[in-house]
């Protein structure tokens, strides 16, 4: 099944619908429509003389539905299987909810109201399980969650040395540690033959702490090896998913005696 959601042919619409342009997964705002529209429905249901109201609701949320559950399927196909498994159930009742609200408006326009709104009932009870899964998914498992967050928080205010600039051969991703946080220490030429540029980013990647000091240095980039996520070295900025939130950067200098000192960079 991940190899059938990673072969769809997204292109760049799979970062979108991972949220890489908001910095935060897609998938939960998306839910906000059929959620909401079924919800409304079922208070229709229950004031009189709203039957075409409801019927409304229910249709708005199936068509919510779809861009929900692609979003879904990309962000579930990098999951670990911990979580991957809770995905498939919580999916699998969103399914049933999809299938009980059809269900629901085929009754309604064949007349049949009463069976529409039993099915629809039955829809938002199944989706409210799907709901909960969703977030023990989010809350307890950390699906989506930046798991970089913690860093500037976790670093002493101040320079840290990381080593000798001898030690960190050019274009070559070297692990080091900055207080107790582990970092990426990337060393580039300058093109005018000047001292070399050092970049320092957060070791673990935001999307699942994968180790970028594994990785691959492409064009003043590092690609994550766990799931191919790209960040730009200068300054963290993620260019591509999984990941959604950037990866928080470093600013380095050289001391006289050649060594590579580091801080974290703050908000400006």
């Amino acid at each position: 099944m991940r190899r059938a959601v990673r072969a769809l042919p997204l292109g760049r619409g799979r970062d979108v619908l991972r949220g890489l342009w908001i910095g935060h997964p897609m998938h939960p705002a998306l839910v906000q429509v059929p959620i909401g529209a079924w919800t409304s429905a079922a208070v229709f249901d229950l004031v009189p003389g709203q039957s075409r109201a409801a019927r409304l609701m229910v249709a708005v949320g199936l068509a919510g539905a779809g861009p929900a559950a692609l979003a879904g399927w990309v962000d579930w196909a990098e999951q670990r299987p911990p979580q991957a498994r809770v995905g498939l159930v919580h999916a699998a009742a969103n399914i049933t909810a999809v299938a009980a609200y059809a269900g629901s408006l085929a009754a309604r326009l064949k007349g049949r109201p009463v069976l529409g709104r039993a099915l629809g009932f039955s829809g938002l009870t199944v989706a409210t399980v799907g709901g909960i899964l969703g977030g023990h998914l989010a809350y307890r498992q950390a699906a989506g969650v930046n798991h970089a967050e913690a860093v500037p928080l976790l670093v002493e205010p101040g320079w840290h040395r990381v080593g000798a600039l001898t030690e960190f051969p050019a274009g070559e991703p070297v692990r080091r540690m900055a207080d107790e946080v582990p970092v990426l220490v990337v060393a580039i030429p300058e093109p005018d033959g000047k001292a070399d540029r050092v970049h320092v980013l957060a070791d673990r990647c935001s999307h699942m702490s994968g180790p970028l000091s594994e990785g691959k240095v492409l064009d003043g980039c590092v690609e994550c090896p766990w799931h191919g996520s790209l960040f730009r070295l200068s300054d963290g900025a993620n260019l591509h998913g999984p990941a959604t939130a950037p990866q928080p950067a470093f600013d380095s200098r050289v001391t006289a005696d050649g060594q590579v000192e580091v801080r974290i960079t703050r908000p400006r």
